[in-house]
């Protein structure tokens, strides 16, 4: 009699509460969707409660479980105060972010600290109030960073965000170390330019739009949906050995 066959491990979430910040529009809440689909309930989190309010309420539309929750991943205290009351959260997807692209020689020491401060310390403190309400409720979990290929290369007026998205990779990286023990994992997913309501006016500039096509080699600039697998993914058990590292959603930009 042969052995049985072996069975792909779940990639559904009902009973998980997952945590994306910077919901309220593109890719978190394509992010936020994506995880409703698969039957986890969803906090989406945003500074603006109005815009979070409408995916969560989308979210019901389609047969989902969400709620709205206002939080300034800025504010460290409130942040972290506020995760700890509506949490455990068995999922973090941290995506709340910035960007201001310019020629190092232009970077002030404002923009440098707008950028980071919200790229690298608001994400760490997210994800460690997140950490700690697992270890607390001796529960295993996923915490799902969205860093950008820009955190594997360099890139033209890009020194402000390449520096936060490198510094994501290596934090997310001793994260997984330090809460292995704990069985919570920790990744990123490394997005291409990705075309959401932030992004559209840039490609509108036809150069701009052309140089960066020239770079993703299968010919197309990234939709939220190319996102929305790979962190279903992450926070499934699918991926139950997978930490430590980065699924690079690029189209090919990074592979010369």
């Amino acid at each position: 009699m042969p052995d049985p066959l072996p069975r792909t491990p779940a990639f559904r979430l009902e009973g998980r509460r997952a945590l994306v910040t910077g919901a309220g529009k593109g890719i978190g809440l394509a992010c936020a969707a994506a995880l409703a689909q698969a039957g986890a309930q969803v906090v989406l989190a945003a500074r603006t409660l109005a815009d979070v309010e409408v995916g969560a309420a989308a979210i019901w539309d389609m047969g989902g479980r969400a709620q709205a929750l206002r939080l300034d991943v800025a504010n460290t205290d409130a942040a972290q105060a506020a995760i700890a009351a509506e949490g455990p959260f068995d999922i973090l997807v941290n995506n709340a972010g910035t960007n201001r692209p310019m020629p190092m020689s232009a970077v002030t020491p404002a923009d440098y600290e707008a950028v980071m401060d919200l790229n690298v310390r608001a994400a760490f403190f997210v994800a460690q109030a997140v950490a700690r309400g697992l270890i607390a409720a001796g529960r295993p979990g996923s915490l799902i960073h969205i860093g950008s290929q820009m955190g594997h290369v360099g890139g033209v007026n890009r020194s402000l965000y390449c520096a936060s998205k490198w510094a994501i990779e290596g934090m997310s990286k001793s994260f997984a170390l330090d809460l292995a023990s704990h069985g919570i994992r920790s990744n990123t997913i490394a997005p291409t330019f990705i075309e959401t309501p932030m992004t559209r006016p840039f490609f509108e500039d036809a150069a701009f739009r052309d140089s960066v096509l020239a770079r993703i080699k299968l010919g197309r600039i990234g939709r939220v949906e190319d996102i929305m697998g790979a962190v279903v993914f992450l926070a499934s058990e699918a991926s139950a050995l997978v930490t430590g590292t980065s699924i690079v959603v690029d189209g090919g930009w990074t592979a010369d």
